[in-house]
């Protein structure tokens, strides 16, 4: 396996002339001045094109591209500032062009999911978000750009960049995990709880998070358990190839992130694009356009870490540290019943395929320092994985319920 993200590159260079290729045929055949562009002869030929392009690019980082967002019927200005820096994470801040009349707003601190896509992928939640409060997100950085000479990157740094974090905002932080983030901000809050600091956050929210896989394991879960730690750091494990800026840094690549995403729902993906050739020979400009959204979001991929991603497959999907009483951060043991200042809000898709039922509802049970009053849950009817986080159900149903959360329980 070590040559094979070599020859990845090498792959994506060589057709590098090929796409140049198939990008100006595109332009040639759907030039309104050319006549084939008015016939379907025309339109099938820039559409293969097209197509061809598309499947053979690399995908970089999509942007959020939150411009604005709309409070009390008014649009409101937003731009995207980075507030705390690391290596592998930029803290962004999306800030909002308000007057400074004293009127605090809650703090959310949005923890994107390193498992594989940009933060961009929850452009969505960020947006959904704004009109009720102050919202910062965590902006991985893809493993690959970052140099050997600033150091690695483990489940360990994930909690430590965590509580910085925490710390950066201070107190009265509304911190809201979205899937993988919820393992490594639980252990970052019970810790905070545990030393008393002033920034323990005043609400945790987990959004299908793999809390205790043990319940209701899906096929992600079966996976881990089935080939253990030894197969997966033999065989999806990388180094990334020089002139990378990462260049000898072990990851798993996102594009083997990528290609088991696809592999899972292979047939729904070679419909969609056999669609999007007929929406493109058809003239159908809108659901084209939606395709290419979705598209240059689901395939824009990041490597992680080597040491952060077996951690992680080892200690969360494998030996099931945290309910087991075993998980640790460092030297110190995780205590979840230290957790006595920050109320817990889980939330779970009915139809979740990635996180199983009961898995993120779990952790209630372990916080038994806390009252039942500072402890809910919720599960959202007739949605999957992403409909925790995104979409009309998300934004009807699942934010009222968090903003309503961090008002009962926030200083603000």
């Amino acid at each position: 396996m070590g040559m094979l993200y070599h020859v990845y590159e090498w792959q994506r260079a060589a057709l590098g002339p090929a796409r140049a290729m198939a990008d100006a045929t595109r332009m040639t055949f759907s030039n309104p001045l050319n006549p084939l562009s008015r016939n379907a002869f025309g339109r099938s030929i820039a559409a293969s094109a097209e197509l061809f392009e598309r499947m053979t690019r690399r995908y970089e980082k999509p942007a959020f591209g939150l411009t604005e967002t709309v409070l009390d019927g008014k649009a409101v200005a937003v731009s995207e500032e980075i507030v705390w820096r690391q290596p592998f994470c930029n803290l962004l801040h999306f800030r909002r062009d308000l007057p400074d009349n004293g009127e605090k707003s809650p703090r959310f601190l949005l923890v994107a999911p390193m498992s594989g896509h940009y933060a961009t992928l929850l452009r969505g939640t960020v947006e959904a978000m704004l009109p009720h409060g102050d919202v910062f997100i965590t902006d991985w950085v893809d493993a690959r750009d970052v140099s050997l000479a600033d150091g690695s990157f483990d489940l360990d740094s994930y909690v430590d960049y965590v509580i910085e974090m925490l710390r950066h905002l201070g107190p009265d932080t509304h911190v809201i995990a979205v899937c993988q983030p919820s393992v490594p901000v639980f252990t970052a809050v019970a810790r905070m709880n545990e030393l008393d600091d002033e920034a323990a956050p005043s609400t945790m929210i987990l959004m299908g998070g793999p809390m205790d896989t043990r319940l209701s394991p899906t096929a992600v879960n079966d996976l881990a358990a089935e080939k253990g730690i030894a197969w997966f750091r033999d065989n999806v494990i990388m180094t990334v190839p020089w002139p990378l800026p990462g260049a000898g840094r072990k990851v798993y690549p996102g594009f083997m992130q990528l290609s088991g995403f696809m592999t899972m729902n292979l047939d729904r993906h070679v419909i969609a694009h056999k669609d999007y050739f007929l929406h493109l020979v058809q003239n159908d400009g809108d659901s084209a356009e939606k395709h290419r959204e979705f598209y240059d979001e689901y395939l824009a991929v990041m490597d992680m870490t080597a040491e952060f991603y077996l951690q992680t497959v080892e200690s969360v999907f494998i030996r099931h540290d945290l309910p087991l009483g075993q998980m640790q951060h460092r030297e110190w043991k995780v205590d979840a019943s230290a957790i006595t200042k920050t109320a817990i809000f889980t939330i779970e898709g009915e139809k979740d395929d990635i996180t199983g039922h009961g898995q993120t509802k779990a952790a209630l049970d372990w916080c038994t320092g806390l009252p039942a009053s500072m402890k809910k849950h919720y599960t959202q009817p007739n949605v999957g994985h992403y409909g925790v986080f995104n979409g009309s159900r998300f934004r009807k149903h699942i934010v009222p319920r968090i903003v309503e959360f961090a008002k009962d329980h926030g200083a603000n």
